[in-house]
This record gives C-alpha cells, sequence and structure tokens, in this order.
C-alpha cells in the first residue's frame, strides 16, 4: 500500500494475523504486544509512524541503519525476529482480554520452544506481566526462562508510552543487546 490507510481499511483490518517474522536459532525474537491496524494494513510489524521501535532498534546498535517496516526481513540477517504475544490485530491494545494475553503467552512459549532463540524480549512490560502472570515484573532482565530462552522485558515503543523518550529506550535496548552478544 502506498498511500496513507483510509479509515475503512484500518477497520478492514481489524482481527487480521499478521505473519511472524523469525526463523530458528535467532539472537533476539523481539515480542510485541500485538499488531495494530496499521501493521495489519501494511503486514509490517511497528508500521504506525509514531511508533520508535525502528528508530530505536538502529540507536541501540541492533541494526547498522534504521530500517523502514517495509524492510523488516532484513532483521533476519542481524539475528533478530518478530512476533507478538497476541496475534489479532486491534486498534489498541485495550481491546485485548486477560485470557487473549494468557493463552497468547502459552502460544508464545510453546514458538520460542520450536524456535530456539537465546532471547526473547517482550516489547511491553504490561504485556509481559499479563501473559505469564509476572505481575511484578520490572523492565530489564527477567529471572526465568521461557521455551529454553532468556527474557528481558523492553518498554513498549509506541508513541503512547510517553515515560520513555527514543534514547532512554535505546539504552535499555543496548543493555538487551551488550548481554545477547555474551550469551
Amino acid at each position: 500500500m502506498t498511500s496513507r490507510p483510509t479509515q475503512a481499511n484500518l477497520e478492514a483490518a481489524r482481527d487480521r494475523l499478521v505473519p511472524d517474522v523469525v526463523a530458528s536459532g535467532l539472537r533476539v525474537l523481539f515480542c510485541g504486544i500485538n499488531p495494530g491496524l496499521m501493521t495489519a494494513v501494511t503486514g509490517h510489524h511497528f508500521a504506525r509512524p509514531g511508533n520508535r521501535f525502528w528508530p530505536v532498534l538502529h540507536l541501540s546498535g541492533f541494526t547498522p541503519r534504521q530500517l523502514k517496516p517495509s524492510e523488516q526481513q532484513e532483521l533476519l540477517s542481524y539475528g533478530l525476529g518478530i512476533t507478538n504475544v497476541v496475534a489479532r490485530a486491534t486498534a489498541r491494545a485495550d481491546e485485548l482480554s486477560a485470557q487473549e494475553y494468557r493463552e497468547g503467552g502459552r502460544v508464545l512459549a510453546e514458538k520460542v520452544g520450536e524456535l530456539r532463540p537465546r532471547w526473547l524480549a517482550v516489547v511491553g512490560v504490561t504485556a509481559y506481566r499479563s501473559a505469564f502472570g509476572e505481575p511484578r515484573a520490572k523492565i530489564g532482565p527477567q529471572e526465568r526462562t521461557i521455551g529454553g530462552a532468556q527474557v528481558w522485558a523492553l518498554p513498549n515503543p509506541s508513541g503512547l508510552n510517553a515515560h520513555w523518550t527514543a534514547a532512554t529506550m535505546a539504552e535499555e535496548y543496548a543493555r538487551l543487546r551488550e548481554a545477547a552478544a555474551t550469551r
């Protein structure tokens, strides 16, 4: 899609599934909460203008340049991938039920067990808490493993997450990058 989607395009994308960008043995599998409607329309993860995932990934040193959402497959060449806790697209994460988060966590654990990434990075500590029953989890490395992968909770890159700037997010993502380089 070359032009900006209309409201009708966005609404038609509700509940759509977006394919993961994954391979076996990744260094880091980034896990979003669920696809937004812009992602569902384009088929590209973190596609909404204002989402800071792609700039932060570059600022943190994970990628040598800032990738566009349409270049998401290039992540695989860096040992990185993308999936989601909940597969269905919504306009906002608050449209998801507690049951969807729990079921998404179960499915994600199976996926991680099959793909065997070294690190699972959940972008959104609230999603991590909800999906894995860890109500006190904080940003940073977690004590538990999931499917054999170490786990890191990262700040949500959504533009709505005003508590974190792109620079402070990049610092946290860089901490993960450094940890992933040593394990």
